[in-house]
């Protein structure tokens, strides 16, 4: 299955981080939310999927390549 998924950070904590995401750079209807403590991701309107999933697994990786959250990503496969 081919993806896109585009994401951007909206809000840091000292526990928590969220991301606005979607398929379109333009239009990121979604929320995902990473706790910083263990790396797992809570998706706002319940919907796991595989937009979602991308989006998270590309946030972590990031994270764990440079120590920060990034500002902003995209992931294509």
């Amino acid at each position: 299955m081919a993806g896109l998924v585009y994401f951007r950070k909206v809000f840091e904590g000292a526990e928590a981080v969220r991301y606005a995401f979607g398929a379109d750079p333009e239009d990121l209807p979604r929320s995902l939310t990473l706790d910083k403590g263990s790396c797992t991701s809570t998706v706002e309107d319940g919907r796991t999927d595989y937009l979602a999933l991308k989006a998270s697994r590309k946030i972590n990786a990031l994270h764990t390549e440079s120590g920060h959250w990034p500002a902003r990503g995209m992931s294509a496969s």
